[in-house]
């Protein structure tokens, strides 16, 4: 037995290797300002000097108030239409009076004037809402290639062009009914809107002033003190740190020392993947030996620091959406929160270092992320899970609060808000993608392993039926497994199924075991092995181990159970057949066609599996159910396993087998407790 044991083979270490190449590509290539700061508080670091020149920019604030201001003063562009007022006075032309002949040199006259000045329909001209004055507002005409500002209420409107028409007529001809006189002969039809809305040149012209809007407020030169040690940071002072920060990360990436930049990078992601590998050896030695296992930790903690660097460099504006707290959900069905917690801090460590607010950000999900962890257990159902997702929400927008109770965090308040209400919706959202890394990385979760246990799926029936006795052994050392399993905090489900499955060869010949022989009619009951020879009553017997893998195997049983399957006995002697084989005068030395050809356990799961079954099928012949018997009985089985070298590969303590000891000692006595002798009748 080795207490811990470390990764002795190149490919184990290939997941590890990956993630520092990941880690490497994925880091910033520009240095980062080694300056905290904030506004209003005191500058404790030694005097700053500017190290080469830079421009102050303006803050994203004072960009977005001046480009408001720049759009309520663009001013919309008209296109007065020749054609429109031709074709309008050449149709009046054409329209015959009649008794009211007199009248048309008037209303021509009316409204040729009329017609020469802008129209447009009852809706108005197009103005920028933000300026409510209407006494400010003009509007662009362009006539004849000649460009006109002109107030919005020289423009008339359809309407009230048709009431001017009336009204100028009306002067020249009080006493007739002019109105009757234009409805008659439709002059009013006439009258359309003759200047239109020029959408392209208009929106050129907001993008042009926009574009006009310098982003700079000011200038520092080489050699220029930015802010003395000991200084209040005031607003101005931020703005020049801030600007300097911009520029020293841009400069430093592309013009400094690039070098160092990549060794830094090698450094700290050699930190990373060295606390990776000490984590997961301190929590759970035994992960090492379990390549998939290693290769899902490394595949999460790559997707994560891939969202959070890539996120940081392109898009830092949506780093409170990442949804980070994912991964912890991702991670919690196939291992204890002992192993998930900490890597899960592990994975977050690449959005501490290089993003910004990168210490709020590494906080806020990291509650969280401990929340979903703690909670899972508590919130199976579907619906539960999008009030877990509320919780974590809840969670996060405390933290958020506290960190900008004291002026820390970037963004907008609103906005941030709500991406950490969509992160914390997106992990839940994205929980059931867990079931494709389950296929992906043949990993077992506890879902999956409560469904290997129903005894009603068809595989176990089967068993149930064509071999009864060895069902009922199976059944028999799953509950003396769990007992155990539980004594040391090994996976208890695990062992469990593992325990049903572990017999599944002696399906295909039954009536070889001796559990089985009540299939056979009585006077035919151990005679199996009369006629036959050691080597080839060991050979029967050790079949089953193979059936076992093949039959599960044709039945899409997870590796990890075929696994228990194969180990069960790992490469130990039918003790039974090796001992005629000698009594028969057999050469000790050759041995191999009595050993099972199965590998040693590797787990300790697979350990509690060999004992147990051993020790369930042993007890069978005790002559005695007095405690100490069983204390003498575990310990001379257990005692066996270890002198043959069974247990030399598992990563299993001392203090844990004693432990395990303990737990089949009792659960034996519980077993065979003497029962009070009912009288007869």
């Amino acid at each position: 037995m080795k207490i811990k044991k470390l990764p002795k083979r190149a490919q184990d270490l290939l997941p590890f290797a990956l993630l520092l190449v990941a880690l490497l590509l994925l880091m910033p290539r520009s240095a980062k300002f080694g300056y905290e700061y904030k506004k209003g508080s005191i500058w404790n670091y030694e005097s700053l000097v500017a190290q080469f020149d830079f421009p102050v920019l303006k803050p994203s604030d004072q960009i977005r108030e001046e480009a408001e201001k720049s759009l309520t003063s663009v001013v919309p562009y008209y296109r007065y239409s020749n054609d429109v007022t031709n074709k309008a006075l050449k149709s009046l032309q054409g329209i015959d009076f009649e008794r009211s002949s007199a009248m048309k040199p008037a209303v021509v006259t009316a409204m040729t004037s009329l017609m020469n000045r802008e129209i447009v329909s009852d809706d108005g001209v197009k103005m920028d809402r933000r300026n409510d004055d209407p006494s400010n507002q003009v509007v662009i005409v362009q006539r004849n290639k000649k460009a006109t500002k002109m107030p919005v209420s020289e423009i008339l409107k359809l309407s009230d062009a048709k009431a001017r028409l009336l009204s100028d007529v009306s002067k020249s001809y009080p006493r007739v009914n002019v109105d009757s006189v234009l409805r008659r002969y439709s002059v009013y039809d006439l009258i359309v809107p003759n200047i239109t809305y020029d959408k392209q040149t208009s929106e050129l012209a907001h993008s042009e002033s926009i574009k006009s809007i310098s982003p700079t407020v000011g200038f520092v030169n080489k050699g220029q003190l930015i802010v003395s040690e000991g200084e209040v940071i005031t607003a101005e002072v931020a703005q020049k740190l801030d600007s300097y920060k911009v520029e020293f990360e841009r400069s430093m990436g592309s013009n400094g020392p690039g070098i160092l930049v990549w060794l830094g990078n090698l450094l700290i992601a050699i930190f990373i993947v060295l606390l990776l590998y000490a984590t997961v050896f301190s929590v759970n030695s035994a992960l090492l030996m379990e390549a998939n296992k290693i290769w899902y930790i490394v595949v999460m903690i790559v997707l994560a620091s891939t969202a959070s660097l890539l996120v940081s460099r392109y898009a830092p504006f949506f780093l409170y959406m990442l949804p980070l707290p994912a991964l912890a959900l991702w991670m919690v069905p196939f291992f204890r929160n002992r192993v998930v917690i900490p890597v899960y801090v592990v994975s977050l460590i690449p959005l501490l270092i290089f993003a910004n607010s990168g210490v709020v950000l590494f906080t806020i999900f990291l509650c969280s992320g401990v929340f979903f962890i703690l909670a899972y257990r508590y919130f199976s159902k579907v619906w539960q899970q999008f009030l877990m997702a509320f919780a974590a929400f809840v969670i996060m927008l405390l933290v958020f609060l506290a960190f900008r109770m004291i002026d820390m965090g970037n963004g907008s308040f609103f906005m941030s808000i709500l991406f950490l209400f969509i992160s914390s919706c997106l992990s839940v959202i994205f929980f059931p993608l867990t079931l494709l890394f389950e296929k992906l990385f043949d990993l077992m979760s506890d879902s999956r392993l409560r469904d290997l246990t129903d005894t009603s799926n068809t595989l176990l029936r089967e068993l149930e039926k064509k071999a009864p006795g060895t069902y009922q052994h199976s059944l028999q050392v799953m509950s003396m497994a769990d007992a155990a399993a539980r004594s040391i905090g090994a996976n208890a489900l695990l062992v469990r199924a593992a325990a049903l499955y572990h017999d599944l060869g002696k399906m295909n010949n039954p009536t070889c075991f001796i559990e089985n022989e009540n299939l056979l009619p009585e006077d035919q009951r151990h005679l199996y092995h009369l006629d036959l020879s050691a080597e080839q009553s060991a050979h029967d017997i050790i079949k089953h181990v193979a059936d076992g893998v093949e039959i599960a195997k044709a039945h899409k049983l997870p590796q990890i159970i075929i696994d228990f399957i194969s180990t069960h006995h790992g490469n130990s002697r039918t003790g039974y057949f090796y001992s005629q084989y000698l009594r028969d005068g057999g050469d000790p030395a050759a041995d191999a066609a009595f050993r099972y050809p199965g590998s040693k356990p590797q787990t300790k799961e697979q350990v509690i599996l060999m004992l147990c079954d051993t020790i369930e099928a042993a007890s069978r012949t005790m002559d005695t159910t007095i405690p100490d018997a069983f204390s003498v009985f575990v310990e001379k089985m257990v005692s066996i396993k270890v002198s043959e070298g069974q247990l030399d590969e598992a990563s299993i303590s001392i203090k844990e087998l004693n432990l395990v000891k303990e737990s089949l000692k009792s659960y034996l006595a519980q077993l065979y407790h003497e029962r009070v002798a009912y009288p007869a009748r």
